[in-house]
């Protein structure tokens, strides 16, 4: 049996960007900005953990169903020392000299990549 373990209780938060958004914006960084420039690339994706984890199961239940729901599975470990609770970044600088913004939603994206 395999288990989805989750530190501490789930709550750390992160950025989600779908893969191909990312590559989206490092080929428009490569080619449309100055020498130099740097770019934070973010996802408008704030999340737990809990939650994305939750919804790779919730898509694991429809496309690859069995007797009991992946997310009986979840199993909460004791967290590391030291571990942030929030990662976040300001990708507002991309917004505002590339216009650009990721393409694709978290719950699309989730899928995708699930998929």
């Amino acid at each position: 049996m395999h288990w989805k373990v989750i530190y501490g209780k789930g709550n750390q938060i992160r950025d989600w960007l779908y893969v191909e958004d990312h590559a989206r914006a490092l080929v428009l960084v490569a080619t449309q900005s100055g020498a130099g420039e740097t770019y934070n690339i973010g996802g408008h994706n704030e999340k737990k953990n809990i939650e994305v984890v939750k919804a790779i199961c919730s898509i694991l239940d429809e496309l690859r169903p069995k007797p009991t729901k992946y997310a009986e599975q979840i199993r909460f470990v004791t967290d590391r020392p030291g571990h942030d609770m929030r990662y976040a970044i300001d990708s507002s600088k991309i917004l505002d000299y590339l216009d650009w913004l990721p393409q694709e939603s978290f719950e699309s994206g989730i899928y995708n990549t699930v998929q």
